[in-house]
C-alpha cells in the first residue's frame, strides 16, 4: 500500500450524497409528471385554458408593448449624437467670452473663472471659421420663436427653425419628403404636420396670421426630433435683428475634432459636442436606471403598485384554477391512491399555474413586442412626437415581465393546490364534494392583516411616506382576502330566509369558496382603487377651487400685444369697437405700465415697487419651520393673512391709471373704487395691500438697474389709498402726476375688457382677427373659481372598475354554471320551471358583484381618508398655511358602482339559457 493510500480512509461511501441525488431525482421526476399532466389538462379544458391565458397574457402584452416602445424611444448616446450632428464633425455653441469647462458630451458647462460674462452679441460665421482654421466649413442652426400662420380653420402656431437646408451640413438634420430646400427669404419648407394644418401644397403660398407676409412652400421636410408643426426658414428671412447669441454651429474640419481642439475652443468660451463616444460612456441601460437616495421612494412605490396589479390578476385567475381542481378531484384522488402524498397533489395543481403562466407570458411577450414594432409609426407620430432609434425590445424588462406572469399563474394556483392536498380521498373517488370546514386560523390571520395594514398606513400617513401607506393598504387588502371566505359562510347562513334561487346562490358561493372568494376580492380591489382615487380627485378639485385667486373679475379679458415695437398700436376706440362687437363689452380701458426714460438696452431695466414698513411686515417668512405655538401666532396675526400675496408671491405689479382701469382690474366695491379714483386724480397712488399704507402715505422705490448693478434708487412718500379688491395680484397704481414726480413714463401694456360672461374661443379668435392688422395679440380670460370638473375622469375610473366587476362576476357565474350542471338537472327532474336557471345565474352574479362592490366601496373610502389625512399632515406645519384637503365622497363614481352589480346581474340573465339541462336519460 502506498503512502497516499494509507493516508486516505478506506470504507463504504457516505450515504448522504446518494440520498440527496435520490431526493433530487424524485423531485424532478415528480415535477416532470406534474407538468405532463398539466399540459394534458390544458388541452382537455380548452375554454378554461383560453380564459386563463387571456387574463395572464393581456397585462403582459400591454406592458411588453410599453417596454419595447420606451426602449426604442430612449435614444442611446451615439444615436443622440448622430441625430444632433447629422453629417457634421461637431457642434459648437459660443456661450461666453472667457474660458469654460464642459462635460464629455457637450451638454453641460460652467465658467472656469468667477465673474465670467455671457455672450451679449450674436456670433458670425466668419468668427467661428476663424477659430477653426483654413479648410473648415460652418453652418448656423437657430431655433426661432413660434410663428403664427393663417390656416383654413384659423390661426396655426408653428415652431420655426432657421437654417440653410441647401448646405449639406444642415441637410443632414432633416429628411426630405418632397420638393427642394428654400433658397430665398420668401421660400419655406414645412413638416408634413404643418402642411396638413395649413392645407397647403408645394408651390402654394401660405400667409402669416396678420397677412403682412406670404411664404412659398418649396419643400416638405421632417425633423426627426420634432414631428409636430415645424416651418424651416432661410437664414435671409430672419434678418440680423433675429440673431440669437446661443445659436448652434455645425462644423466640418479637414482633420478630426480631437481633445486638443476641444480644449482650445473651451478657452474661447465655446462648448463642443464632437462625434466621438467616450469609452467611459456606454449605451447600456439598467432595468430602472440609476437608483439613488432621491428616487428610492418612487421606485418602491412603483413596485408596490405593480404588486397591486399582480394581486388583481391572481384574484381574477384564481377561480378558474379552483374550478379546475374540483372537476379533477377524482383524478387527484387516483394520484393519492397510487401513492402520491400531499406534496405530489400540490405539485400537480401548481404545475397548471406554471404551464399556463409560461404560455400566457410567451403569448403576451410575442404579441406585445410585435404590436410595438407594428405600431411604431403611430407611437412616433401621435404619442412621442419624435422618431425612435433602432429596433430593440429591452430584453431584461421582458424577462422580468415573463417571470412576473409565471409568478402570477403560480400564485393563482397556490390556494387551490393547498385545497387539493387536503381533500378527502374517498369523497374524491366517489365524486362527492366536501365543503371546506371553517378555518378560524384564516379569519384570525385576515383580521390581523387588516389591523396591521391600517396601523402601517396610519404610520405612513404620519410620516408622509407614500410607499409605507401603499404597503399598509396592500396588507389590509390581503387581510380582507383572507376574511372573505368566512364572510361568505356567514352570509350563507342568513340565506335560509331567502327564496330558493338566492338561497342556492349563497349556498354555492359558500360551498365553492375557493372560486367565489377570489372573484369577490378582485371586484373589491378594483372598486376600492376607483373609489379611493375618485375621492382624492374630488377633494383636490374642491381644494383648488377654494385656494384659487382670480387675476381679474370673472369674465373680464386682458389683451396683451405680442410685438409692440414692430407695429402701430390700435386706438382705444378700435379695441372698444371690436370688444363690443364680439364680446358684448360694456367698458374697455387702457392698461399702462411704467418705464424709466434713462434706462435702455437689453441688460438694463427699471423696477418700481412699494416699500413695506417693517412694523407692517409679517414676522414669519415663507418656508420658515414654525413650531405649533408660532404657527398659531402667525394665523392670528393680521399682517400674515394676505392670501393674494401668498398665491402670487411677493411681486407687486405697478401700473399707471387715472381710475379708468381700476374697477375693471380689481372688481372692488363701487364706493371704494370712487374713493380710490379720487386719490388717483388728486395725484396720489393706490395699493391693493393695506400693509403698504402708513399714515396715509405709500413709500415708492424706483430702482434703475444696468448690467446687473443698481445704478440709482429713488424713494418718495406719496399720498395713498388702500383698496380691498375682490381679485387680482398685489398692485400699485400710480397717478400720472405721481409717475411724473418719480421721473417715470407710462408705457402701454394692453387693454382690459369688461364682459358679463367669459367669451368662447371662437369669439376670442374673431376678436384677434379684427385686430390682426396691428400685430399679434394674446388674451387672458378670467374663467372664475369654478371647481374643476373631474366627472369624466371619475366616470372613467368607475367604468374601469365596472368592467372588472362584470368580468369577475361573469367568470365566476360561468364557472359556477359549468360546475353545477348536475344540480340544475336535479332541479329539472323535480319540476323546476326553466326560468329558475336564469334566476339562479342572476343571483350568483349578484352575490359576486354586490358583495365585492360593497366591500370595495368601504375599503376605498377608508383608503381615501388615509391618503387625504397623509396629505394634510404633510402640509400641517408649512408656512404660509396651506388649504387642507376636504374629506368628500365621489358620488358620481359611487352612483356608477352601485349600478354595476345590477348591470352584471342583467348580463348574467341575458346570456344564460333558460332551458334546464338533462345530464342523463333513463330508458
Amino acid at each position: 500500500m502506498t503512502r497516499g493510500s494509507a493516508d486516505t480512509p478506506v470504507g463504504p461511501p457516505t450515504p448522504l450524497e446518494p440520498g440527496r441525488r435520490r431526493r433530487f431525482a424524485e423531485l424532478t421526476g415528480s415535477w416532470r409528471a406534474a407538468l405532463r399532466i398539466a399540459r394534458r389538462e390544458s388541452r382537455r379544458a380548452r375554454r378554461r385554458t383560453a380564459l386563463v391565458l387571456a387574463m395572464i397574457a393581456l397585462p403582459v402584452l400591454v406592458l411588453a408593448f410599453l417596454a419595447a416602445s420606451y426602449d426604442m424611444a430612449e435614444l442611446t448616446p451615439q444615436e443622440q449624437l448622430d441625430r444632433r450632428l447629422g453629417v457634421a464633425d461637431a457642434e459648437l455653441r459660443w456661450f461666453a467670452d472667457a474660458p469654460v469647462v464642459q462635460d464629455e458630451w457637450g451638454d453641460t458647462w460652467y465658467p472656469r473663472d468667477d465673474g465670467t460674462s455671457a455672450m451679449s452679441r450674436p456670433t458670425t460665421a466668419d468668427e467661428v471659421t476663424a477659430l477653426l482654421g483654413p479648410g473648415s466649413r460652418v453652418t448656423e442652426i437657430r431655433a426661432g420663436s413660434p410663428m403664427t400662420m393663417r390656416g383654413p380653420r384659423g390661426d396655426e402656431t408653428l415652431q420655426a427653425w432657421i437654417l440653410d437646408l441647401a448646405d449639406p451640413l444642415a441637410r443632414g438634420l432633416v429628411r426630405f419628403r418632397s420638393g427642394r430646400a428654400p433658397q430665398q427669404p420668401g421660400e419655406v419648407a414645412l413638416s408634413p404636420t404643418a402642411l396638413r394644418r395649413l392645407d397647403g401644397r408645394l408651390g402654394e403660398a401660405v400667409p402669416t396670421a396678420d397677412r403682412t407676409r406670404t411664404y412659398t412652400v418649396v419643400g416638405v421636410v421632417e425633423f426627426p426630433d420634432d414631428l409636430g408643426p415645424v416651418i424651416a426658414l432661410h437664414p435671409a428671412a430672419a434678418g440680423p435683428a433675429d440673431a440669437q447669441p446661443d445659436s448652434r454651429w455645425l462644423i466640418d474640419v479637414p482633420g478630426t475634432v480631437d481633445a486638443a481642439m476641444v480644449a482650445r475652443l473651451n478657452e474661447r468660451g465655446v462648448v463642443v459636442a464632437r462625434r466621438h463616444v467616450p469609452a467611459s460612456m456606454t449605451s447600456s441601460r439598467s432595468f430602472m436606471g440609476y437608483v439613488g437616495p432621491a428616487n428610492t421612494s418612487d421606485l418602491s412605490t412603483m413596485v408596490l403598485i405593480a404588486g397591486l396589479g399582480l394581486l388583481e390578476v391572481v384574484l381574477l385567475v384564481g377561480p378558474a384554477f379552483a374550478v379546475g381542481v374540483r372537476r379533477r378531484r377524482r383524478d387527484l384522488a387516483l394520484v393519492a391512491v397510487a401513492g402520491g402524498d400531499a406534496a405530489h397533489l400540490r405539485r400537480v395543481v401548481l404545475a397548471d399555474g406554471v404551464v399556463l403562466g409560461v404560455l400566457g407570458a410567451a403569448a403576451g411577450l410575442l404579441l406585445g413586442v410585435g404590436a410595438a414594432f407594428a405600431g411604431r409609426p403611430l407611437m412616433e407620430q401621435y404619442v412621442f412626437g419624435a422618431r425612435f432609434g433602432a429596433y430593440r425590445c429591452w430584453p431584461l424588462a421582458l424577462v422580468v415581465l415573463g417571470g412576473v406572469a409565471v409568478l402570477a399563474g403560480v400564485l393563482a394556483a397556490l390556494a387551490p393546490a393547498w385545497t387539493a392536498a387536503r381533500q378527502d380521498v374517498m369523497a374524491g373517488l366517489a365524486g362527492r364534494r366536501t365543503p371546506p370546514p371553517p378555518r378560524a386560523r384564516a379569519l384570525a390571520s385576515g383580521l390581523a392583516l387588516v389591523v396591521g395594514g391600517a396601523a402601517l398606513a396610519a404610520f405612513g400617513a404620519s410620516r408622509t411616506s407614500p410607499a409605507v401607506i401603499l404597503a399598509g393598504l396592500i396588507l389590509g387588502e390581503l387581510g380582507l382576502v383572507c376574511c372573505t371566505p368566512t364572510l361568505i359562510g356567514g352570509l350563507a347562513r342568513l340565506g335560509r330566509v331567502l327564496p330558493p334561487a338566492p338561497r342556492i346562490a349563497l349556498r354555492d358561493a359558500s360551498r365553492n369558496r375557493a372560486a367565489a372568494a377570489p372573484a369577490i376580492c378582485a371586484v373589491m380591489a378594483a372598486v376600492a382603487g376607483s373609489v379611493a382615487l375618485g375621492g382624492y380627485l374630488a377633494s383636490d378639485a374642491v381644494r383648488d377651487a377654494r385656494t384659487y385667486q382670480p387675476l381679474l373679475p370673472t369674465g373680464h379679458v386682458l389683451v396683451n400685444r405680442g410685438d409692440p415695437a414692430l407695429r402701430p398700436e390700435p386706438s382705444l376706440e378700435q379695441v372698444s369697437a371690436a370688444a363690443r362687437q364680439h364680446f358684448g363689452a360694456s367698458a374697455v380701458a387702457l392698461v399702462q405700465g411704467t418705464a424709466c426714460p434713462s434706462v435702455g438696452g437689453p441688460a438694463s431695466y427699471c423696477s418700481v415697487v412699494p416699500e413695506l414698513p417693517l412694523d407692517h411686515a409679517c414676522p414669519f417668512q415663507p418656508g420658515d419651520n414654525l413650531s405649533a405655538t408660532q404657527r398659531r401666532q402667525a394665523l392670528a396675526d393680521p399682517r400674515c393673512r394676505d392670501r393674494a400675496a401668498d398665491y402670487f408671491g411677493s411681486y407687486v405689479q405697478t401700473l399707471v391709471d387715472d381710475g379708468t382701469a381700476l374697477p375693471l382690474l380689481t372688481g372692488a366695491d363701487p364706493a371704494a373704487t370712487a374713493a380710490a379714483t379720487a386719490v388717483l386724480r388728486a395725484g396720489g397712488v393706490v395699493v391693493t395691500d393695506p400693509r403698504y399704507l402708513h399714515d396715509g402715505l405709500v413709500t415708492v422705490q424706483v430702482n434703475e438697474v444696468r448690467a446687473g448693478r443698481d445704478e440709482a434708487t429713488t424713494t418718495r412718500d406719496l399720498p395713498g389709498y388702500a383698496l380691498t379688491p375682490t381679485s387680482g395680484q398685489p398692485r400699485l397704481l400710480l397717478s400720472t402726476t405721481a409717475a411724473r414726480q418719480l421721473a417715470l413714463k407710462p408705457v402701454s401694456y394692453g387693454w382690459v375688457i369688461n364682459t358679463s360672461t367669459p367669451p368662447s374661443q371662437r369669439r376670442q379668435d374673431r376678436f384677434t382677427a379684427d385686430l390682426r392688422g396691428f400685430g399679434t395679440f394674446s388674451l387672458q380670460v378670467e374663467q372664475g373659481a369654478a371647481p374643476r370638473d373631474d366627472s369624466p375622469l371619475l366616470l372613467l375610473l368607475a367604468a374601469a372598475a365596472g368592467v372588472i366587476t362584470m368580468g369577475a362576476a361573469g367568470i365566476a357565474t360561468a364557472l359556477a354554471a359549468a360546475e353545477g350542471r348536475a344540480e340544475l338537472s336535479t332541479l329539472a327532474a323535480v319540476g323546476a320551471a326553466p326560468a329558475v336557471r336564469r334566476l339562479l345565474a342572476i343571483c350568483q352574479a349578484g352575490v359576486i358583484a354586490g358583495l365585492g362592490s360593497v366591500l370595495g366601496i368601504v375599503a376605498g373610502l377608508g383608503t381615501a381618508a388615509i391618503v387625504l389625512f397623509s396629505a394634510n399632515r404633510e402640509y400641517a406645519t408649512a408656512w404660509p398655511a396651506v388649504e387642507p384637503y376636504p374629506y368628500l365622497v365621489p358620488w358620481p363614481a359611487l352612483g356608477v358602482l352601485v349600478l354595476v352589480p345590477v348591470v352584471a346581474m342583467f348580463g348574467a340573465g341575458l346570456f344564460t339559457r333558460a332551458r334546464l339541462p338533462i345530464e342523463r336519460r333513463l330508458d
